[in-house]
């Protein structure tokens, strides 16, 4: 099964655990979350991703899901990346990570693949000013 480790500006990370415990009504295993509170040590949040990083890796590899490309969670995060083992990806949404959860039990590929697509189909308009009589 894949890892998921949220890399987040505080307290969004565990906000988005809270909010996947809510929905699968309980605790989600292998997945973590780190929230970076500003001015943190680079190299400690680096630490604290590797450290969380070894621990969810069950030989099926990690996804790194971060808030900002550019921030500082994603950068700590981008020097972490190893192509089929660890892949990160910004811009976490909750259609996002709903899509990463339930097809975890794929390859890591694959579990980016439908996170990006969770991603873009999850952002729509909600239009109510056309009214169906």
């Amino acid at each position: 099964m894949v890892g998921i480790l949220l890399m987040t500006h505080a307290p969004l990370g565990q906000a988005f655990i809270a909010a996947c415990n809510h929905v699968f009504r309980g605790a989600t295993e292998r997945l973590e979350a780190i929230d970076v509170v500003a001015d943190q040590d680079l190299g400690e949040v680096q630490q604290l991703a590797s450290e969380a990083i070894a621990r969810l890796d069950e030989g099926d590899g990690v996804l790194v899901i971060t808030d900002i490309k550019g921030g500082t969670p994603a950068n700590c995060c981008n020097k972490l990346a190893d192509a089929g083992r660890v892949e990160v990806i910004a811009g976490i949404s909750m259609p996002m990570l709903l899509r990463a959860i339930t097809y975890r039990r794929d390859t890591l590929d694959v579990v980016v693949e439908m996170a990006l697509a969770g991603a873009q189909s999850g952002a729509v308009r909600v239009d109510n000013r056309i009214r169906v009589v």
